[in-house]
């Protein structure tokens, strides 16, 4: 009987062990806006880099500011209708897009506060882009037609459903007593735009050159940094320590991405896809060969754009990242509250790329890019 009970207490130990439920302990927690939902739209790369902007203000000048998201969106449009018009249909138009949509933008056409350009239609609240993006499409298709001369009116036909779903543009707004353009807006934040990099790590490219990167939603055909797997990494953790956050942009296809349990883990075993949603479980060595080869056979596609914003550890200290999403805080995406945490296999296999300010990436990085 001694001898079962002994028994019988190994063995609950040795599951105890086994079986460990998530405990996260905060390393790094860099502070942002709250999370924000995107509703039904697909304008995630809007959030991500609106987020990333507004840390970097609140990093730069410690002042708060809820920058509007579809400010951007609405003066990224047009030009993605140009470029589906100019290449004569050939192109994708969708409402994807990357982080280095939102700079372009705001190089061009400023920024504005949340509270001056909301861009909920009607006096609603929560967005819902599927009508425009169904009409937006059904009107570039008509005047995509090679064999028939372009007409301009294409550019105020664009604008004129811009204006009433998203909202007209913006000249002159007042912010904090202050008046302001969008342009002296910006200028009153102190970001300098030219100072933003994105990075990534493919093999089939050269390392420590600019690379155009092959996805649909690069319409603008954005130029990315390319880094060792490694090195990659090792600048997402060094611009943490240092107080930087970074966009982020990654595949969440993975039925290991949950936002209702607010993790990101890539699974060793399949068989633990499941339990490891809850519990701690091995995870897969992620090797450069291993992350290129789920790139080319579309296991690792570009599906939604996030922001990292810090670094939590779990109780046998694997590290994970701590990622702000836009999907809300309801109970399907309740999660860590609205946050992801992503580990390091997940972020190695499946970030497509990052953007951060050129002085968080290591002195030798920096070096090797000429930055």
């Amino acid at each position: 009987m001694k001898t079962n009970l002994i028994t019988l207490a190994l063995l609950t130990f040795a599951f105890s062990v086994s079986a460990q439920k998530y405990d996260f302990q905060t390393l790094k927690d860099i502070e942002t806006e709250p999370v924000q939902a995107q509703g039904i739209t697909g304008t995630c790369w809007s959030f991500s880099s609106t987020s990333f902007l507004e840390a970097e203000i609140l990093r730069i000048n410690g002042k708060k500011i809820d920058l509007s998201e579809m400010y951007n969106v609405r003066h990224t449009y047009p030009k993605k209708a140009w470029n589906y018009l100019m290449r004569q249909g050939k192109a994708q138009f969708g409402e994807g897009g990357l982080n280095h949509d939102v700079i372009n933008s705001a190089k061009i056409a400023g920024l504005v506060p949340q509270s001056v350009f909301s861009g909920y239609p009607n006096g609603t609240n929560k967005y819902d882009h599927s009508k425009m993006a169904e009409e937006l499409e059904t009107l570039l298709k008509k005047y995509a037609n090679p064999e028939v001369q372009l007409d301009p009116k294409w550019k105020t036909e664009v604008n004129a459903i811009l204006d009433q779903y998203i909202g007209k543009e913006v000249t002159e707004f007042t912010f904090e007593g202050k008046k302001y353009t969008p342009m002296s807006f910006l200028k009153m934040t102190q970001l300098k735009l030219e100072d933003y990099v994105p990075i990534s790590s493919f093999t089939h490219e050269p390392f420590y050159k600019k690379f155009i990167l092959d996805v649909p939603d690069n319409f603008s055909n954005g130029s990315f940094y390319n880094l060792p797997l490694e090195e990659f990494i090792l600048n997402i953790d060094f611009a943490l320590e240092k107080g930087y956050t970074l966009a982020l942009d990654a595949d969440v296809s993975e039925k290991t991405f949950s936002s209702k349990h607010g993790i990101a883990v890539i699974p060793e075993n399949e068989s633990d896809a499941t339990l490891i949603l809850t519990e701690i479980k091995s995870e897969k060595a992620i090797t450069p060969e291993f992350r290129q080869q789920e790139f080319e056979n579309y296991n690792t596609t570009d599906d939604h754009l996030m922001h990292i914003v810090g670094i939590v550890k779990d109780q046998k200290n694997n590290k994970y990242y701590k990622v702000k999403n836009s999907w809300g805080k309801d109970e399907k995406h309740i999660g860590n509250g609205g946050y992801i945490y992503m580990s390091v296999p997940y972020m190695k296999l499946k970030a497509i790329s990052v953007l951060l300010h050129k002085n968080a990436l290591t002195k030798k990085t920096k070096k090797a890019l000429k930055l």
